[in-house]
């Protein structure tokens, strides 16, 4: 069994580097003759909207794609972060961070700190520094103490894929609790074996599985779809053209030709001019999935459906 989900953020219409990925993490699930679910990250209170939610359900729905039970929020289970924020907390894993983002973008410009991570201004603060912050006002966020440590996941598309894990940002100066936490408490609590997701978050896994260690999780397992972009090499988006269902619809596409073209670009032998997922799924399989990005400009979408 191999169970899946889909967990979109609901702040607009899907697009079709989302679609895609929907479509293979469905694929990867229902293949294995497993279940599927859906979950709406919407910690965002300012971009997260319930009526995005229903197009997102409505585009996946129209591209044939179902799912297992009721859709879940991320934002009616923050009673289960905070658990698993004590749990780190108690053990003596998280301290408190009040660095600005400037403050950090300038120490970590310094030699010693490795590309993209954390410099660890607040990790040893004395005791008169943190009352002068705390005398401040300025609500600190929380982050995970860690000892740089060196982990591998394996990735079924990529292969061995390796980060040294930073202090990570677990809990937002705003309250809201970080991605890289949510997740894994999420994946976790409704047991799912094998995440399916689009392949900028690959770096970011080592540190979802330093987590799962660290709370006693057993890890899934991986598998990073790689991204569609744009001709100009940035990730396929809205302001690059008609790249939603309705702007395909708009143009004469039908679902079953979407879901056709987007099932050829993960590497299933697709003659049909128009397919749905169930149709496809004896032909599928993950050795048929390239690791390299598929360029896709929308205004030549036209000679590609």
């Amino acid at each position: 069994m191999s169970r899946g989900r889909f967990a979109p953020s609901p702040t607009g219409r899907l697009h079709i580097g989302n679609l895609r990925t929907a479509i293979a993490a469905w694929l990867f699930a229902r293949s294995a003759g497993s279940e599927f679910l859906l979950r709406f990250e919407d910690l965002d209170p300012v971009t997260a909207r319930r009526e995005h939610e229903d197009d997102q359900r409505r585009d996946l729905e129209m591209l044939g794609l179902d799912w297992d039970g009721v859709p879940i929020r991320q934002s009616e289970r923050l009673e289960r972060y905070e658990d698993a924020l004590a749990d780190l907390v108690r053990a003596g894993r998280t301290y408190r961070c009040w660095c600005s983002r400037r403050e950090i973008r300038e120490a970590a410009s310094a030699p010693h700190v490795p590309s993209g991570q954390y410099p660890g201004i607040c990790r040893h603060l004395t005791a008169r520094q943190i009352a002068d912050r705390e005398a401040s006002g300025k609500p600190p966020a929380l982050r995970l103490r860690t000892d740089a440590p060196d982990i591998e996941i394996v990735d079924r598309l990529h292969g061995p894929h390796r980060e040294v894990v930073d202090d990570l940002v677990l809990r937002r100066g705003d309250g809201t609790p970080a991605y890289n936490l949510v997740v894994v408490v999420d994946d976790a609590a409704q047991a799912i074996e094998e995440v399916v997701r689009a392949d900028d978050l690959l770096s970011s896994t080592p540190r979802h599985a330093h987590l799962y260690d660290l709370l006693g999780l057993s890890r899934p397992r991986w598998a990073h779809v790689p991204l569609v972009l744009a001709p100009d090499g940035e990730r396929l988006a809205k302001r690059h053209g008609s790249v939603t269902l309705p702007d395909r619809e708009a143009l004469g596409d039908s679902p079953s030709r979407v879901v056709a073209v987007l099932t050829a670009s993960l590497g299933l032998d697709v003659p049909e001019r128009e397919v749905m997922p169930h149709d496809v799924l004896d032909r599928f399989s993950a050795d048929q999935i390239a690791v390299a990005p598929w360029t896709l400009s929308p205004d030549e979408l036209r000679d590609r459906w």
